[in-house]
């Protein structure tokens, strides 16, 4: 304990060095909202951009068509052709990367604070001009349901997930996966993607931070050399779907081949930044972070009925899941490994938890906190995040407090509130049902 207090102490004087003022921001005529954090701890720099849209922006024809783009970005503009955009950033001595969500699309740039211009211009050059050949298209196409059927295949739990995700939500977006339909897939049209593109993949749909060895005036300069000529897109649709309270529990079976079962448990939950984010955000630790968490220590170590257990609340727009994951050990029935876990459930909703275990998850979850932000890509991304999913960047720095600020009887309060029978979905993935 004495040496996590120590490292939490040491990460938060890092972090106390960075304030809410230390970080700048400008917004362009276009409408792109643009962060920027001087930091010249090393030669380097980041920049994300961060596109609002993600699979919760799509519909029912077009499911897919977001994680469509993470990978078409790639695949050419007006002046970079296909392949020059990782080649000109690799030859800067830079790298990139990307990921879809049901909330957002990312791309990630890092490179030397010396290679700050062209980037710029690399993505200017796809969101202006981003290249829709039609080869190119079908291609990138392939690769999609390929990456698809291949995810499908090798991970039993993913494709229960699509199952369990498509049955907790009846009316929501978020009821299918990020990556899409199989038939949909192979049937968006070159102008579905031409339309989907020039909506959200607009300035006006973008937020940038850009972290690193940069000057606050040298961003401004090329952000409005390059982005500034690019016009602004029509006001994306908004998501008004609200999903309905789940009033009874819901169950799903899954058929296929395996050693042994896979069971998955949702609850719907609040979004980001309502006020009962934080003590979910702990309850989620205090079910699975650490081999000393209760689902692992109970159902993994303990009583060995389960080969993994997990739980999951992850950053969304609008009310989401609180996932519970788990695979059976060998000659251990689904329905057993499922009445252990909503024990451990109960336990937790009848008895609470002690201050000794609140705390445990307390140091972890600000010692990971504080661990993201001792990058320039932790902090580029967590400016981002608050900025999106908590509205405003400066509530990260109150972050700390807010999870300071969490009680046991709170942790209580929120698995009751929340974790009821008539707001359960249960998936279960076997060979044969029970």
């Amino acid at each position: 304990m004495k040496v996590v207090i120590t490292l939490i102490i040491f990460a938060a004087s890092l972090f106390a060095q960075v304030t809410a003022e230390d970080v700048q921001s400008f917004t362009l005529r276009n409408g792109m909202e643009i962060f920027v954090l001087e930091n010249s701890s090393i030669p380097n720099a980041n920049m994300y951009l961060f596109y609002k849209v993600g699979s919760r922006n799509e519909h029912t024809g077009i499911t897919g068509i977001s994680h469509f783009f993470e990978h078409m970005m790639f695949n050419g503009a007006k002046k970079f052709g296909p392949k020059e955009f990782d080649r000109t950033m690799e030859a800067s001595g830079g790298a990139n990367n990307a990921y879809t969500t049901e909330n957002i699309t990312a791309y990630t740039d890092w490179f030397p604070s010396s290679a700050l211009e062209i980037i710029f211009e690399l993505e200017s050059d796809r969101i202006a001009h981003l290249n829709f050949d039609s080869s190119m298209i079908e291609s990138e196409r392939g690769v999609i349901l390929s990456e698809r059927s291949t995810g499908l295949e090798n991970n039993p739990m993913e494709e229960l997930w699509q199952e369990v995700q498509a049955t907790a939500f009846i009316a929501h977006p978020y009821m299918w996966p990020v990556i899409g339909w199989e038939s949909d897939i192979k049937n968006w049209t070159k102008q579905d993607l031409e339309n989907y593109f020039h909506t959200y993949y607009a300035p006006n749909n973008c937020v940038v931070v850009i972290s690193g060895d940069v000057k606050f005036d040298d961003v401004k300069m090329f952000a409005e050399k390059y982005f500034g000529s690019i016009p602004s897109g029509p006001e994306p649709r908004k998501v008004h779907t609200i999903e309905p309270p789940q009033t009874g529990e819901r169950r799903v079976f899954v058929q296929r081949e395996v050693p042994t079962p896979y069971l998955m448990i949702t609850y719907h939950v609040p979004q980001s930044g309502s006020e009962d984010y934080y003590a979910l955000d702990l309850l989620n630790s205090i079910l699975s972070q650490g081999r000393s968490s209760r689902l692992y220590s109970s159902l993994v170590e303990d009583s060995q009925l389960a080969l993994e257990a997990d739980s999951y609340y992850g950053e969304a727009f609008d009310p989401t899941l609180f996932y519970l994951l788990g695979v059976c050990n060998d000659g251990i029935k689904a329905s057993e490994l499922e009445k252990a876990m909503l024990d451990e459930i109960q336990k937790i909703i009848d008895e609470g938890i002690n201050e000794n275990e609140l705390q445990k998850v307390k140091n972890q979850k600000l010692m990971e906190f504080y661990k993201t932000l001792e990058t320039i890509n932790g902090m580029s991304n967590t400016i981002g995040t608050y900025e999106l999913f908590f509205g405003d960047y400066k509530k990260l720095f109150s972050a700390p407090d807010d999870y300071k600020k969490v009680t046991a009887d709170d942790i209580k309060r929120v698995a009751a509130k929340y974790f009821t029978k008539e707001n359960r979905t249960v998936g279960i993935l076997n060979t044969e049902e029970e």
